[in-house]
């Protein structure tokens, strides 16, 4: 242990505590310290470490409780020897294989990996313009009002509600939360047995897919749209019928009449941003009542309308009880939460949490109150009109960048969503011009991978501005074009 030297970072986000421990225990796991090794005393570690020395008889003391060490009375701590087994060698790790090995081609019916989808670079944050779309800014999120609401959930006095295993039940404080505060905001006004929460909107598409949707079922889609619907349904039919969007969103014409089933996302369209108007919802809905249609209404952005009028959910319109609604918290709190829910008559969602419980039983529950809290107290409102208000700063230092580059870039969108769906020169490759940016720290998204039939437009692509500060908006719209000038 003299022979090993660490040093502390002392402007990382974790604590020396922290950093003292993750050293330790890795040391120990790793064979670098042995079983019954006398560690250096507290007063030792802490001058080589320049830390006090409370903070080394700290860790010292948290990995004694742990069982990681043992403390022995004038003799020191010592590494415990009950913590550790020998560790497999390289060699015993090794698989031999036999004879008749598995040929999974044959197996697997579904191929999932040979599909397009939307890809992003995992490492955004490092990029000076981060034009991302679906991501969030960290220096938005109120940090301290959601580790209050956490403080809260992991007290004495509610840690009954959430750490038992309930089957397939939600948090009857967030599905109350959902059902009176996010869902009259729309103008949807239901029963708590109509709400399923799910794992994201993503995870309330799959279920509908799976209950609905057969190889004969037929399907009308947005084209260009959101490429992980089109996926999910190609995994159980082929029968899929994209049809062109316009200027007002989703067409009512015969292309959706013969379909079983319409996806559509009218509040702002996927990717365009285009909001269905009124009248045409009412016309949507009088046709699906008349052919029998049911419609997937994927709200994603529900809570990102900052310009103009609010326009009621289709769910609120509907008297058949045929749209299925689906949302989420992933645009309003973070991705990463993985919260959503799902609004349909209470036999589909009674089917749906039945296969949810095969699945996966619930979202975690700890979530699921952390949650319900943020928006009881409050929290969560408070947190949308800072967005609306920095996010239309955004949309406007977008819209103002456009006009600075009108010769570039064109259709800018009427209002709200999270990003400006871009209709570059006739003859733009997007996909070349997102490499290209990368290199230049700019991402942006190739609009190609939204449209689901041959040729697909290469002269599209996507802005997000929904983790890029107000600031760095028109240099790197500026930038990004003269990177187009480049390839021209």
């Amino acid at each position: 242990m003299r022979d090993m030297l660490f040093t502390l970072d002392r402007y990382a986000k974790k604590s020396l505590q922290a950093q003292i421990r993750e050293f330790l225990v890795t040391a120990m796991l790793e064979g670098h310290l042995k079983a019954r090794e006398k560690m250096p005393s507290t007063r030792r570690m802490s001058e080589q470490l320049s830390v006090s020395r409370n903070t080394v008889v700290l860790v010292y003391q948290s990995l004694t409780d742990d069982g990681y060490l043992l403390a022995t009375e004038r003799s020191g701590y010592f590494v415990a020897e009950s913590m550790f087994e020998p560790l497999p060698t390289r060699r015993d790790r090794e698989i031999i294989k036999g004879d008749n090995e598995v040929d999974w081609h044959r197996w697997i019916l579904k191929n999932p990996t040979t599909q397009i989808n939307i890809e992003k670079p995992l490492d955004w944050q490092s990029c000076e313009f981060p034009f991302v779309y679906g991501q969030s800014d960290p220096s938005l999120f109120p940090i301290s009002d959601w580790r209050d609401c956490a403080y809260k959930v992991v007290g004495k006095k509610w840690i009954d509600t959430w750490s038992a295993d309930t089957p397939d039940n939600d948090d009857d404080m967030l599905v109350d939360q959902i059902r009176t505060r996010i869902l009259p905001r729309r103008g949807i006004l239901v029963d708590e047995d109509q709400i399923l929460v799910t794992m994201g909107a993503q995870m309330g598409l799959y279920l509908i897919a799976s209950l609905l949707v057969d190889s004969s079922s037929r399907l009308a889609i947005e084209d260009p749209g959101y490429s992980d619907v089109r996926n999910i349904f190609r995994l159980r039919t082929q029968n899929i019928v994209p049809v062109a969007v316009d200027a007002l969103g989703l067409p009512v014409d015969k292309r959706i009449r013969s379909a079983d089933i319409i996806y559509t996302t009218p509040s702002h369209q996927f990717p365009t941003t285009v909001t269905m108007p009124f009248q045409r919802r009412k016309d949507l809905l009088a046709s699906a009542s008349k052919n029998n249609t049911l419609i997937i209404e994927d709200d994603y952005e529900l809570e990102t309308n900052y310009r103009g009028k609010h326009i009621p959910a289709l769910k609120s319109l509907d008297r058949d009880g045929r749209v299925i609604y689906v949302g989420s918290f992933s645009k309003t709190l973070f991705p990463g939460l993985r919260l959503g829910f799902m609004v349909a008559s209470k036999e589909l969602i009674s089917e749906a949490r039945a296969l949810r419980r095969l699945m996966m039983r619930h979202p975690p529950a700890n979530n699921q109150r952390i949650t319900a809290f943020f928006l009881s107290l409050g929290y969560y409102d408070v947190h949308l009109r800072r967005l609306h208000r920095v996010y239309r700063q955004r949309w406007e230092a977008m819209y103002a960048a456009f006009e600075n580059e009108s010769s570039m870039l064109a259709n800018v969108p009427g209002f709200g969503g999270t990003s400006f769906w871009v209709k570059g020169p006739d003859d733009l490759d997007a996909e070349l011009l997102a490499k290209k940016a990368l290199e230049h720290g700019i991402i942006i998204e190739p609009g190609s991978v939204y449209y689901a039939e041959e040729p697909r437009p290469k002269n599209y692509f996507r802005l997000g501005f929904s983790s890029i500060s107000s600031e760095r908006i028109g240099p790197g719209i500026e930038k990004l074009c003269g990177v187009m000038r480049e390839l021209k």
